[in-house]
């Protein structure tokens, strides 16, 4: 028989303890036996943000809200979602996005995404950094966006 995990009330079993960004996760693809496909589902409290805005290249992102009230911050603006909205998140810039929790009770959200092949990048214009990963590599760097560098910088 298949594994079942429940949305609403299933066990959380990782935490992110960063102040201002605190959740509780689990990688639900996982535990489910899935390999091609990646799900998390997490619950974030009140005035925590669940990660730092961002837009990702070799990936693509869907977003369902399970309970709560999450503020979403997209290109387009900021909005609160509602329990069953659902999101997607292009790759590249036009698909950042961040959630943050403005409400007084914790919010669980549904994050679905293809999983990366190869190598992977994720763009974080707040702060300027660049993350590039190749996890079959060995390969994970975090780098600040500019200065921009010639091609033959340093040849």
């Amino acid at each position: 028989m298949s594994e079942v995990f429940n949305l609403l009330d299933g066990a959380l079993d990782r935490e992110e303890e960063k102040p201002g960004y605190r959740n509780r996760r689990t990688q639900v693809g996982a535990r489910l036996g899935a390999e091609l496909l990646g799900a998390t589902v997490y619950e974030t409290p009140p005035g925590e943000k669940l990660w730092p805005y961002h837009w990702e290249l070799g990936c693509e992102e869907f977003l369902v809200v399970v309970s709560g009230l999450p503020t979403l911050r997209t290109p387009d603006g900021e909005r609160t979602l509602e329990p069953g909205d659902v999101v997607a998140f292009p790759e590249g810039e036009s698909g950042a996005h961040q959630l943050w929790n403005d409400s007084d009770e914790p919010f669980r959200v549904l994050i679905g995404s293809t999983k990366p092949g190869g190598v992977y990048a994720a763009g974080y214009p707040d702060s300027g950094k660049l993350l590039v990963d190749a996890p079959s590599h060995g390969l994970r760097k975090m780098l600040r966006d500019a200065p921009e560098l010639d091609y033959w910088d340093g040849e």
